[in-house]
């Protein structure tokens, strides 16, 4: 009986004893079911990039406050060029940037790697502008970007931009001046990202006849973030191409001056000097800077005309004829600026003073205001003309030698009175052309070594104040 008795009890604890054995390897199955969809079976690199490419964020990382924080703690400056026609400066910046992405984050116990790549086009990638850029284009620097496991992203843009810069010429070409390069990103009310800039390097600041002296980050607000470049010309290449030929030219016109009047080599050398100015200015048009408000001081608008200047002589010399063909009709020089005008201008009033002297050594300061008429034959005195009023009286009466001898001597003596009375007029007229030449000379030398002074005082030391940042407002 007692042994009956202990049957059913043990048949119920080996019944509870299979059941809770079943349910432990449900149990045990369910996790090994569970773990095996959290653990890949491919947990290399590649696998950890296709998982983040699958999430397929394409938008900007928003939290609370709607805005993004993109450090940028490398940025390369470079110039490119000046175009001083236009007024641009072509620039080219490699910026480093990073941000937070924590959607893009990873379980390091699975993937076992700390950063990965991304190509670029498949996640969100932020943008930066230049504000007072008329062109800007942002490249990538490569194809993909660095991811880290914290969901930190890293990557290099290239960013070419045209800024519209209204550089101070006005002391071309000793011009220096500061030319801001404003660097920003997208943002509209509280939405949209922020730039935390950190270094800037400049590279290969030397392009053409400009030099990049220095490069510096500013900020005017907290969001105006800017490069503030320095540029500087270096002076001697438009020095010898711009200014020296001019100053020689004058040079040369000022050195003619001792030359003779007479004889027609110093007309005809100021002339060549007029003509060649003038192509000179011609050819010079097409490589000054162009106007605006601080436009140098060679180069601003001015106009000089020179309006039927006809140099007419009665001179039988052949260079006097070659002068006579020579017309200086409508002489227009738009866009030569003050100092080319003002050498023109010195170069056309020495050569037309120069022909009115030798026109005054030859006839006189009275005459040379008008043409003579034609000139009477010398017949001798008011005795000559007595006698060619009695000459049929001559036939009638007979001189004798010693009267013929006589007024053959008085014809002789008239006439060499009368040729050094026109010797000492032509010498006297000569003393006063003379004269008048070394006073121009004086003159002309004295104030043309003060312009060129004063002028090369004003374009080093004068400095014309231009408003760099206009474009904002």
């Amino acid at each position: 009986m007692k042994y009956n008795s202990l049957i059913p009890a043990v048949m119920l604890s080996e019944t509870f004893r299979s059941h809770n054995l079943g349910m432990a390897g449900f149990l045990l199955g369910l996790l090994t079911a569970g773990r095996g969809c959290a653990e890949p079976s491919c947990t290399n690199r590649r696998c950890l990039a296709e998982m983040l490419i699958n999430k397929n964020f394409s938008s900007q990382p928003q939290y609370e406050n709607c805005t993004q924080i993109i450090h940028v703690p490398f940025i390369e400056y470079q110039t490119l060029s000046v175009d001083t026609k236009k007024l641009r400066l072509n620039s080219r910046l490699q910026a480093t940037m990073v941000w937070r992405d924590d959607e893009l984050r990873w379980n390091t116990s699975v993937y076992q790697y700390d950063e990965a790549a991304l190509p670029v086009d498949k996640v969100w990638t932020p943008e930066i502008r230049v504000t007072n850029g008329i062109r800007t284009t942002m490249q990538h620097s490569s194809r993909d970007l660095l991811v880290y496991s914290n969901g930190t992203l890293k990557h290099t843009v290239i960013i070419n931009a045209e800024v519209n810069c209204e550089v101070n010429l006005f002391n071309y070409p000793f011009a220096a001046d500061e030319c801001p390069v404003a660097i920003q990103t997208w943002a509209a009310g509280e939405c949209g990202t922020k730039l935390v800039l950190g270094e800037l390097r400049m590279v290969d600041g030397t392009h053409g006849d400009w030099e990049t002296d220095q490069v510096d980050l500013q900020q005017q607000r907290d969001d105006r973030n800017y490069i503030m470049v320095s540029l500087s010309i270096r002076y001697v290449n438009p020095f010898i191409t711009l200014l020296l030929p001019s100053i020689l030219i004058v040079l040369a016109d000022v050195i003619s001056c001792t030359l003779p009047l007479g004889g027609g080599e110093r007309n005809s050398f100021k002339v060549t000097l007029v003509l060649s100015f003038t192509m000179f200015l011609i050819i010079l048009n097409e490589q000054l800077p162009g106007d605006s408000k601080c436009s140098p001081i060679i180069r601003q608008s001015a106009r000089m005309h020179v309006t039927n200047t006809h140099t007419h002589s009665q001179y039988r010399n052949k260079i006097y004829e070659c002068l006579k063909c020579i017309t200086l009709s409508h002489l227009t020089i738009s866009a030569a600026g003050i100092h080319f005008c003002a050498c023109l201008v010195l170069l056309v009033f020495s050569m037309l003073l120069s022909l009115v002297l030798t026109r005054v050594a030859k006839d006189g300061l009275i005459s040379c205001c008008w043409s003579k008429g034609p000139v009477p034959k010398n017949t001798g005195n008011k005795e000559e003309k007595e006698d060619e009023e009695t000459k049929p009286d001559i036939s009638v009466i007979q001189l004798n030698g010693s009267e013929e001898d006589k007024q053959m001597l008085r014809k002789v003596v008239n006439f060499l009175e009368a040729f050094e009375a026109k010797d000492k007029e032509s010498e006297r007229y000569q003393k006063i052309a003379n004269t008048l030449d070394k006073i121009f000379f004086w003159f002309y030398l004295v104030f043309g070594t003060l312009y060129f002074c004063a002028m090369t005082y004003v374009m080093v030391k004068y400095r014309c104040e231009v408003n760099h940042f206009d474009f904002w407002y």
